[in-house]
Formats: C-alpha cells, structure tokens, sequence
C-alpha cells in the first residue's frame, strides 16, 4: 500500500521525460509522492517535515484523509461528517499543517456541500 506513492511519481516521473512543458506534472509528481507525508515528519516516503512537504501536497493530504473518512470503502462505514472534522482538527500540528486545516476548517460549508453531492452520486 506505501509504495503507491513512489509509483504514481514515478508514473508521472516517465511521462514528464515525454513532453517539453513538463510544469504541471511537475505538480502531479509532487502530488502523488508526497501527500502522505506528515507535518511531524512521521509521514513516507521520505519523511519530509512541515514546510519541507510541498505545499500542494499538504493540501492533498486533508483533502485525501477527509474523503478517505467521509467515504464507504470495503472494509469499513463512513464517518459522519462531524466525527471527519474533529478527526482534521485534532490532526492539525501533528499529521497536517495547521495553516491549511485553518482554511478547511473556515470554509466547511463547502466542504459539507461537496461531500454530500460527492456521497449522493456514489
């Protein structure tokens, strides 16, 4: 499971080698490598640390911890909605940044409104 990180870049790595304005993938990379990394710097692949994490991918990280909560997965039920918050919240310092946990946390009205069109088409 770890290593889906270090392919997708890979991945991505190849594709860059492909085209000449290689910008975006760039972002992609960072992205797919990175968004398990850990503002405590307990993440991987490389156990990077705060502001060491590209910021792309620290906002990754609460977007994908956030839908891997609210969402139905083989092996376990939802989280309601709140008990998903508190769960970024309490993560704030330690597995996430707490500058981007301060803007998820200010604009959950959104957040709600996009997890329920998310959970109602699925």
């Amino acid at each position: 499971m770890k290593s889906h990180t270090t392919v997708g870049s890979g991945i991505i790595g190849k594709a860059i080698s492909l085209v000449s304005d290689m910008g975006y993938l760039k972002e992609a990379q960072n992205l797919a490598k990175y968004h398990h990394e850990k503002w405590d710097g307990s993440g991987y692949p490389s156990g990077l640390k705060g502001e060491d994490i590209p910021l792309s991918a620290r906002v990754m990280a609460v977007a994908d911890v956030f839908d891997a909560l609210v969402s139905k997965r083989s092996y376990k039920a939802p989280f309601s909605f709140e008990e998903a918050v508190e769960i970024i919240r309490d993560g704030a310092g330690s597995h996430f940044d707490p500058a981007i946990v301060k803007v998820f946390m200010e604009n959950l009205d959104a957040v709600r409104e996009i997890a329920n069109r998310h959970a109602s088409e699925t």
